[in-house]
Parts: C-alpha cells; sequence; structure tokens
C-alpha cells in the first residue's frame, strides 16, 4: 500500500510541487484551520487553556493565525520564551531542566509561569523570584514514574529521568510560593496514556493540588489526530478543573501542526548498486533529524513499501554521513533526477532541529494559502546563515 494518497492528505500536493522551490518547507495554512479548531473546541467545552509547544513548532510568520486560537506559548529556554513573548503574545509559560542565574533574571522578566525541575532550584532561586510572584507563577515539574513511553530517548518517565521531582522528593519539602505542578509524561499519545497517567498522578500528587492555583497536563497529546478521544480530555479537564479549582492547562506541539506540513525534496542523482538510491537535495541528519533519533519512517506521496511496486530505490541525503539514510520505498515510475518528491507531516520537529552540518542548504520556509492557491516563500537561507553560525 502507498504510505498517502492525495484524498488522504487534505493538501494540494501537485499544485505546491509545481509551485515550491526545492528544497522548502511548506505549511497549508487551510489544515492549520483545521487542527485550530478542533483545538478550539476542546477549549470552548472544558475550559482548558491550551499552549504551544515552540519546541515542536516555532515558524512564526504563522503566529498571527495561530494565536486567535491558543492562550500562548511554552518555552524551553529564555530564547524560546523571548520569541513567544515578541511574536506570539498571550502566556508565556518556561521550563527547563535546569537554569544559569542568568536564565532567571531574563525569564522572570518575560515569563508568566516559571516552572522549576528541582526543589535545590526552586530554593536557589527563591531571592530571585519572591521578588516577581505577584506577576509570575511559580510551579514545580513532577514525575508520577508512570511509563507510556514507546521509545525511551523521548520517554520522560523512562528509568533514572532527569526531567520531574518524583514524589518521595516531596517529603519534609516547602511548597511555600508554589502556585502549580506540571507533568509532562507522553509523546505521541492518543487519550487512554494520559488518562492512566492523571490517576497516578492524582494517586500521588492530588494531596498538593488543594491550594494550588493551576495544573498543567504537559504536551505529547495527538489531539488532532484521528482516533483521539476528545470527549474523554474534555472530562478529565473538567475533572481536575471541578474536584480542585484549578486552572488546566495543556501545550502540545505537534497537535497544532499536524497533517499541515510538507517537505519538499528533488532528485539529485541515482546511484547504482544492490538497492538503487536516489540522492537528493533533503538530508536525514539535517533537514528530518528524528528518522535517525526516534527512529521513524516518514511517508511520501506516491511511496510505497519496498518490493511493492516495480521500482524500487534507497533515499539517501547529500551529505557525507554514512547513514544519511531516509529509508527505501518503491514507486510506480522509475525515478530520474528532477522528478519532485513531497515527504508528509513535515512541519513539527523538523524546522526546529534543521542543521547546516557540511554546509547543506537549509529548506525555503514556505505558506500556501489553498483557498486562492498561492504560495509564498516566508524566508531562503544562504551562505551568509550559514556563515553567521561560525567564527
Amino acid at each position: 500500500m502507498p504510505t498517502k494518497d492525495l484524498a488522504m492528505t487534505g493538501i494540494d500536493i501537485p499544485k505546491i510541487l509545481e509551485l515550491a522551490p526545492s528544497p522548502a518547507y511548506v505549511i497549508d495554512l487551510g489544515c492549520l484551520r483545521h487542527n485550530l479548531a478542533i483545538l478550539d473546541d476542546v477549549q470552548q467545552r472544558s475550559g482548558a487553556k491550551i499552549l504551544m509547544a515552540l519546541k515542536a513548532y516555532a515558524m512564526w510568520s504563522t503566529f498571527p493565525l495561530i494565536r486567535q486560537t491558543l492562550e500562548g506559548v511554552c518555552a524551553s529556554s529564555p530564547w524560546e520564551a523571548r520569541l513567544g513573548r515578541e511574536t506570539f503574545g498571550g502566556e508565556v509559560h518556561s521550563f527547563a531542566a535546569a537554569f544559569k542565574e542568568r536564565d532567571i533574571v531574563e525569564l522572570l522578566s518575560i515569563s508568566d509561569h516559571l516552572v522549576f525541575n528541582s526543589f535545590s532550584q526552586l530554593e536557589g532561586f527563591r531571592p530571585l523570584w519572591e521578588q516577581e510572584q505577584k506577576r509570575v507563577s511559580i510551579g514545580l515539574r513532577v514525575n508520577p514514574e508512570h511509563s507510556e513511553g514507546h521509545t525511551e530517548i523521548y520517554d520522560p518517565c523512562a528509568r533514572n529521568s532527569r526531567l520531574g521531582i518524583p514524589r518521595r522528593e516531596f517529603d519534609g519539602k516547602s511548597l511555600a510560593g508554589v502556585e502549580g505542578l506540571h507533568f509532562h509524561t507522553l509523546c505521541e499519545h492518543l487519550f487512554e496514556p494520559l488518562a492512566r497517567t492523571a490517576t497516578v498522578f492524582e494517586e500521588k500528587f492530588g494531596e498538593f493540588l488543594p491550594g494550588m492555583k493551576w495544573l498543567n497536563l504537559g504536551g505529547g497529546h495527538h489531539i488532532t489526530r484521528e482516533g483521539y478521544d476528545i470527549n474523554g480530555l474534555v472530562d478529565l479537564v473538567k475533572y481536575f478543573r471541578d474536584k480542585y479549582d484549578v486552572e488546566v492547562y495543556l501545550e502540545p506541539g505537534e497537535a497544532v501542526v499536524i497533517g499541515t506540513g510538507l517537505l519538499v525534496g528533488e532528485v539529485l542523482d541515482i546511484v547504482p548498486n544492490e538497492v538503487e538510491t536516489a540522492i537528493l537535495d533533503v538530508s536525514a541528519t539535517c533537514h528530518m533529524p528524528d528518522i535517525l533519533e526516534m527512529p521513524y519512517r516518514p511517508e511520501i506521496l506516491g511511496g510505497y513499501d519496498p518490493g511493492v511496486k516495480q521500482y524500487t530505490y534507497r533515499l539517501g541525503g547529500p551529505s557525507c554521513l554514512a547513514g544519511d539514510i531516509i529509508g527505501d520505498w518503491s514507486f510506480e515510475k522509475p525515478l530520474t533526477p528532477g522528478d519532485r518528491l513531497a515527504f508528509l507531516d513535515m512541519a513539527h520537529y523538523t524546522m526546529v532541529k534543521s542543521t547546516t552540518f557540511n554546509g547543506i542548504q537549509l529548506p525555503h520556509l514556505c505558506i500556501y494559502e489553498p483557498e486562492v492557491e498561492n504560495l509564498r516563500v516566508v524566508r531562503s537561507f544562504d551562505y551568509e546563515d550559514f556563515r553567521s553560525r561560525l567564527s
């Protein structure tokens, strides 16, 4: 079977392939509106406030559309927080595994919530954050030690995780000044793992919720993915809001942009081997590193599993990394230099992770408006962008 067909994508890929330069990330605004409508429905029905996780997606030229629906952003560093404050507005929630003093000083000036990962940092920086308590709400990230992750590198509850404070660390500690609890334990999950995690969280940490002002259920929720139990999520949010009188936050990243993005690539050459290799102008290591890190197999319009169709190719990037291999696919027609390929669902964890390793060109950043069939190149990168990162 093909990885995707035109009817499944909701994107006019032939038109985008006709209009886009290569390589290019392209965001379809029609699909983005579709996702935002689902998220808005969750907000309206549950009373939750939904933030966008900048770590997954930070193409700020699309923020004017997104901020019409979402309440703000969550950031993992002072730079992300500053980007959120300057280009998104709304609430800015900041968390990191550990902070430097200068991080705290900057984050206190631009954040609405500041979440600590340990009691030692909470207390060590107390003289700084107590001065801003009326303006900045302080929270703690907890670790329920309940693992739902399918890939250890992305599992915040994996054994010996550095993320979140386990329940045993709360014994004998002061929560003076702490107004909220935060847990983030999911990765690309539907509702049921959240429901199980929430049960464990309440058993371990529920005693601390009375008197708290807010609860953040973190990210990793694939709310906009087909099959997600929206009603279950709405009921869960209402449960915590009603029982503990807390504001409830969700901070998905991928869910905002699932299915909205393409990575357009072009075949540069065909290298004969036991499996013929098509060298592309897009790279796994430079442009979609989760292929190597997670790992996972991206979907390609018109691409089939190896051997299903007559012409099977290994797709590789242009870098010198021997393992810069995207994967194997078969096609109905032979690939030739100049052919265009569309990698699907390439909005999240692509642009934010792109590198210029080997001096490989960064893809153009594009926005496609399906209502008028208009593609706009928002940003192109050149040698000076590469040079300016070095010294």
